[in-house]
């Protein structure tokens, strides 16, 4: 692969993959890098990229993988700050808190998944790729991809609604934005 099909090919995956990055780590400096880092490894194998069918599922996974080598790393969680809610325009603060709890919560449910299902929620839900190009990327049958999914939506689900479900009608009406 010469500079110019590169710069086609795979350059336009750019912002995919820094969305992919930021939303595994949580922040975006270090999703940058991560994106660099993967624009590296895929330049340095240039030679054999023509073997790839699909250089964007191929890049993502290379993304992944890295992000989960830097998690693995600092082996902690990213949680969802409430300053950032207040500062933003909404002026019903005390639903940006509400909602920004329960997205926190969500995301430590999710983190909490089996490994595969967490990564295919994160493809599907987040990055909302198709069901044949997560299928592509991760060697799985569309069904075990459709079965994983529908398994850890309702896990988390059901373990935000037993978490927040204190019959109070107001986390009920949050749980219900949120789904």
């Amino acid at each position: 692969m010469v500079a110019s099909d590169f710069k086609t090919k795979i350059l336009p995956a750019s912002k995919k993959l820094h969305r992919f990055a930021t939303h595994f780590l949580g922040d975006e400096e270090e999703a940058k890098d991560v994106v660099q880092d993967v624009f590296l490894k895929l330049w340095q194998k240039k030679e054999t990229l023509s073997e790839v069918t699909n250089l964007e599922a191929f890049a993502m996974q290379i993304t992944k993988n890295r992000c989960l080598d830097i998690i693995r790393e600092r082996k902690g969680k990213q949680a969802v700050t409430t300053e950032k809610l207040i500062k933003s325009d909404n002026t019903d603060v005390h639903l940006q808190i509400e909602l920004s709890e329960s997205a926190g919560l969500i995301k430590k449910l999710v983190n909490t998944l089996p490994d595969l299902q967490r990564k295919i929620m994160q493809l599907r839900d987040i990055e909302q790729f198709t069901y044949e190009e997560i299928a592509e990327m991760t060697d799985m049958q569309m069904n075990a991809i459709r079965t994983n999914l529908s398994r850890a939506r309702k896990k988390v689900r059901d373990e935000f609604l037993k978490l927040n479900d204190h019959g109070n009608h107001e986390n009920k009406s949050v749980t219900a934005e949120i789904f």
